[in-house]
């Protein structure tokens, strides 16, 4: 197993917020003079929604489907100090600390399912991906992927995995399956479901997915809406994907039959 190397920059320029996403993220210049789609800690869902887009993001790289790198991001407190926009301000002040940050694909194109490129094998497993992760925010309303250099990529998990959102009952969600697989802008194109599950379980298993969760820095796995310690907020997010792979089958068969 491949061990995952997440790098972690410290953010230099703030260059102009991307309005069309509900939590403002930003493009960013960082001292390794990259740009970046900065998530900040600070933005609606907080921290819970910088730890989906991480185990989704790194999930979906594990099973072959591209993503842009994932780095953590550290943001000082003289980016809000001189910014006009109060709104931004705020933000900029609250996400002070460990960010996370999107490698930038400049001049990619945001996913039309009436014309862009989505092979059946790669829809198939986003699909799975997606059913695995209750990533509730992939639809043709919005879709959360891009296409660039004529290939698929995805981008924004930061709606999945809301069991975390209420830990007194996470366990209820380890036997559920995902219904709104339905409204999944890829479904009608993963025809081969069949042997995307295969793949998924050649590629995945409970050390790659412990190796992906021992990543999550400690920061993230702590607020008021629990008293859970860090290693139990990681204990619950294995046991939960652990769980979800080991009902695939019946994650495979709940999306073809929606198809």
């Amino acid at each position: 197993m491949t061990k995952i190397e997440i790098r972690t920059v410290d953010v230099v320029q703030y260059i102009k917020p991307l309005r069309e996403g509900g939590s403002l993220p930003a493009i960013v210049q960082a001292d390794d003079d990259f740009l970046y789609v900065l998530k900040f800690r600070g933005a609606g869902q907080g921290k819970k929604a910088l730890i989906a887009e991480f185990i989704g993001g790194e999930l979906a790289r594990a099973m072959g489907l591209k993503v842009p790198e994932l780095v953590f991001m550290n943001l000082d407190d003289s980016f809000s100090k001189t910014e006009p926009d109060e709104e931004i301000q705020d933000l900029l002040k609250f996400s002070v600390g460990l960010n996370l940050g999107l490698h930038f694909l400049s001049s990619a194109i945001t996913y039309d399912p009436l014309v862009s490129i989505a092979d059946p094998f790669s829809a198939s497993k986003v699909v799975l991906l997606d059913s695995m992760i209750t990533n509730i925010d992939r639809t043709a309303k919005n879709t959360n992927l891009l296409n660039w250099s004529r290939e698929l990529w995805l981008i924004d998990h930061g709606a999945s995995l809301y069991f975390h959102h209420n830990w007194d009952n996470w366990k209820s969600h380890l036997t559920r399956t995902f219904p709104s697989i339905k409204d999944h802008v890829l479904l009608e194109k993963a025809s081969q479901l069949e042997e995307a599950k295969e793949a998924i379980k050649n590629s995945i298993n409970k050390a790659v997915i412990e190796e992906i969760v021992s990543n999550l820095p400690d920061d993230w796995l702590t607020d008021e809406t629990s008293s859970m310690t860090p290693d139990e907020r990681r204990f619950a997010y294995i046991e939960f994907l652990v769980a979800k792979l080991e009902n695939i089958d019946s994650l495979s068969k709940e999306a073809a039959d929606a198809r």
